[in-house]
C-alpha cells in the first residue's frame, strides 16, 4: 500500500496562507498559534476541516498555551484531527505517537528540564512506534538556530537510537527546516516559517509499506 503524507509544523496563525497538497494523511507538529488563545485553536480546527485529507493527526507546541492551561477545553476544540499528547493512534497501519515537550525554552508552554524529567516523557514512547511526532528536534539533527546553537534534546536522541522509528517529524527551530535520511529513520523538520512569514510549503512524503521517502 502506498500513502501520501503531508507534513507541516509551526504555522503560527498563518495556516490560511498555505497551499496544502492533497494526500492520505496530514501530520502537524505543533505551534498552530503565536500565543495559544482559545479562538486560535477554533480557527485552526475550522481550517483543518476545510482540507481534504481523510486522516489528520496533530500535536501542539511551545506557543500553544491553552493546551497546557486548560487541556480539556483545548481538546474539545479539535474536532477535525486526532490530537496526541503522550498518546498514540494507528492510521492506515502506521503506529503514530505524539508528544509536545521540549527542553526548557524561556517561559513557553510544555517545557521540561533536560535529564530525568524530559527523559521520562520519551520513555513513554512505545517500542513499536512507526511515526514519532514531537515539537522539538533531537540533538544534532536539524536543530541549529540562525546563531549556530544546537538546541535539540539529547535524551530524545538516545531514545530514538533505541526505537528506530521509520519517521520522526518535528519543527520548533524554523531555520533548521529540512530532511535528513539515516539508515533507520527519515527525520523531517517541517517548519514553514521564516521569521514572521510563511517561507516554505508543506513537506510531502511517500510511504510504500517499508520506508518513507521525501518528494
Amino acid at each position: 500500500m502506498s500513502l501520501t503524507i503531508v507534513a507541516i509544523s509551526d504555522t503560527h496563525g498563518r495556516h490560511r496562507e498555505l497551499t496544502v497538497p492533497p494526500g492520505d494523511l496530514l501530520l502537524f507538529a505543533g505551534d498552530l498559534s503565536n500565543h495559544g488563545f482559545p479562538e486560535d485553536i477554533t480557527d485552526f480546527n475550522d481550517w483543518l476541516g476545510s482540507l481534504p485529507h481523510p486522516h489528520k493527526v496533530m500535536i501542539c507546541g511551545n506557543h500553544d498555551f491553552h493546551f497546557e492551561r486548560d487541556p480539556a477545553d483545548a481538546r474539545r476544540r479539535i474536532t477535525h484531527a486526532t490530537y496526541l499528547q503522550d498518546s498514540g493512534v494507528e492510521v492506515c497501519g502506521l503506529r503514530i505517537w505524539g508528544s509536545p515537550w521540549q527542553p526548557r525554552f524561556f517561559d513557553w508552554a510544555f517545557n521540561l528540564d533536560r535529564g530525568p524529567e524530559i527523559a521520562a516523557k520519551w520513555a513513554l514512547i512505545p517500542d513499536d512506534t512507526d511515526v514519532l511526532i514531537t515539537h522539538g528536534p533531537p540533538a544534532g539533527i536539524l536543530d541549529k538556530t540562525s546563531r549556530g546553537e544546537a538546541t535539540g534534546c539529547v535524551d530524545l536522541l538516545w531514545r530514538l537510537q533505541e526505537l528506530k522509528p521509520q519517521l520522526h517529524l518535528f519543527g520548533h527551530i524554523h531555520e533548521a527546516a529540512g530532511v535528513v535520511q539515516t539508515p533507520d529513520t527519515l527525520f523531517v523538520n517541517a517548519s514553514i516559517g521564516i521569521g514572521n512569514r510563511v517561507g516554505r510549503g508543506p513537506v510531502v512524503l511517500t510511504w510504500e509499506g517499508q520506508r518513507f521517502t521525501a518528494r
